[in-house]
């Protein structure tokens, strides 16, 4: 999980970056944005807009605040249902190749990707995929 606190700064989000504690930020910041950057924003603590933020890959999506605030939730939500409709087991087999194969060699990652995707074979899920697509209709996806 990203160490980001979301705040409001000249009436525009930014993100205050807690990444000098003994959670893993120094760690993990290089690895998702490259050394250079990483260093420059941990050695500074500058403060980072969302816009930035974005451009940096740090964020996914930067949303304008609506009159109820609550829509960084509602985008959370829509990204959710979008989700939602795929097959449970894929997706948490796919999660899990890349938050495990991100901590290793690309070799032990590929291994580790193979590994998961034997685990989704024998679901009931893929066969699922499989005669949906033949039939040529939407999936019915039961996490089995």
């Amino acid at each position: 999980m990203r160490k980001v606190v979301s705040t409001l700064y000249n009436d525009s989000a930014v993100l205050d970056l807690e990444v000098v504690c003994p959670a893993g930020g120094s760690q993990r910041l290089p690895r998702m944005i490259g050394v250079t950057l990483a260093k420059e924003l941990i050695f500074t603590g500058r403060r980072v807009g969302g816009q930035t933020a974005l451009e940096m890959g740090l964020i996914n999506r930067v949303v304008e605040q609506n009159q109820t605030g609550d829509a960084a939730y509602r985008e959370a939500l829509s990204l959710a249902r979008e989700i939602l409709p795929q097959a449970p087991i894929a997706v948490r087999m796919a999660k899990e190749a890349m938050n495990r194969g991100l901590e290793v060699d690309i070799s032990s990652a590929m291994a580790i990707e193979r590994m998961c995707y034997a685990r989704v074979i024998p679901t009931r899920d893929r066969q699922e995929g499989m005669a949906a697509f033949i039939e040529k209709r939407a999936p019915r996806y039961t996490g089995e």
